[in-house]
C-alpha cells in the first residue's frame, strides 16, 4: 500500500478553508479517484499553535503507485484546478510505502 499525502505549507497571511478542503475538495477527490482510493485522512494544524509548518496534509491511499497514477491523470486537471477554492499555499507531495499504520 501507498500513501499520497499532500502537504499545504503554513505562512502568514495564508489562506486555507479548512472546511471547503473536507467537505467539497475531498468530495470531488473521492469522485474523480473512486474505487482505486481506499482510503482519505485528513489532519489539520492546531490553531493555537501559529508556528506549524503546514496548515493542513491531506492523505490518500492506494493499492500501488501506478494505481494511483492511472486513477490521478485523467483528473488531474480537474483535482488541481480546484486548489484555488480553498488555498493560495504551494502544495508538496509526498508518495510513501505504508511500512507500519495503526
Amino acid at each position: 500500500m501507498i500513501k499520497v499525502s499532500v502537504l499545504y505549507p503554513n505562512k502568514a497571511g495564508v489562506r486555507f478553508d479548512l472546511d471547503y478542503y473536507c467537505n467539497e475538495h475531498m468530495a470531488i477527490v473521492r469522485e474523480c479517484l473512486g474505487t482505486a482510493c481506499k482510503g482519505i485522512a485528513v489532519d489539520a494544524a492546531i490553531k493555537s499553535d501559529p508556528l506549524q509548518p503546514f496548515c493542513a496534509i491531506g492523505h490518500l491511499y492506494f493499492d500501488s503507485a501506478e494505481v494511483f497514477q492511472l486513477a490521478f491523470a485523467p483528473h488531474a486537471d480537474r483535482i488541481m484546478g480546484d486548489l484555488p477554492n480553498f488555498t493560495d499555499s504551494q502544495p508538496l507531495v509526498q508518495i510513501s510505502d505504508v511500512v507500519m499504520r495503526p
